[in-house]
């Protein structure tokens, strides 16, 4: 499966009100390896940024004064997420860039170039409700290195979102980390084997034995009669 690690950065809030992309970033991963392919590009807005906006990301006007509109970058990004699976962190807010951005350049929007969408702050909160599941939350949570992130930007966000998403999902990895994959990315079943080997069971010793037994008299006295282990035991139950 082909995802890409999506992230933007932008002039403010809301693509409503003609806010615009000035970052977007993302690192392909195919089969839950990172391919080394990836997207990184700087826009001009055409507008001014928000104050508030640049000290979350330290982009300037000034910076982004030879950088190129969207519409020459559009078709470089059209291609690089056409089928991908995007995942993103609040992936509303990237989303509804992205197809503010694709409509102005007659791009198709998300939901028809992509092949879906991932959000890992709702799996977050699924995994960790009422925490604080903002990315740098995560890093502390699953021990993931933040320290080059003194500003936001879209391209360092991309590597700890790819060590978040891969931690989050781990579990997932551990059930096929082992298993080839057919040429067209399916898996060979011919070659799982799902034969369990029978368990072993280890017989208690006299000691064991004994200290059991003194252990169910204790019970029995602190009950003031017969614990329930010994009374399932004489009615011939299954205490296990």
């Amino acid at each position: 499966m082909r995802q890409i690690i999506l992230d933007t950065e932008t002039t403010g809030l809301e693509p409503s009100q003609g806010h615009r992309i000035i970052e977007i970033a993302g690192l392909e991963m195919v089969n839950r390896k990172m391919t080394g392919r990836y997207l990184h590009v700087y826009m001009h807005p055409d507008r001014d940024i928000d104050p508030d906006a640049e000290r979350v990301h330290g982009i300037s006007l000034d910076f982004l004064s030879d950088k190129p509109r969207f519409a020459a970058v559009a078709s470089e990004v059209e291609t690089f997420l056409r089928g991908a699976e995007l995942i993103i962190h609040n992936a509303p807010f990237d989303v509804g860039f992205l197809n503010a951005e694709f409509q102005r350049v007659g791009v198709p929007p998300v939901k028809e170039l992509c092949g879906g969408v991932i959000d890992t702050l709702v799996m977050a909160r699924d995994i960790f409700p009422g925490k604080r599941n903002n990315l740098d939350a995560l890093c502390d949570r699953y021990d993931i290195d933040r320290s080059n992130r003194t500003l936001h930007g879209a391209l360092i966000d991309c590597e700890l979102l790819a060590e978040v998403y891969l931690s989050m999902t781990r579990g997932q990895e551990s059930l096929v980390m082992d298993i080839d994959l057919d040429d067209d990315g399916s898996r060979d079943m011919d070659a799982l084997n799902f034969e369990r080997k029978p368990l072993t069971v280890l017989a208690p010793s006299a000691d064991e034995l004994a200290a059991h037994e003194a252990c169910l008299d204790s019970l029995d006295k602190a009950l003031k009669g017969t614990c329930l282990w010994r009374r399932d035991a004489a009615q011939g139950g299954d205490s296990a």
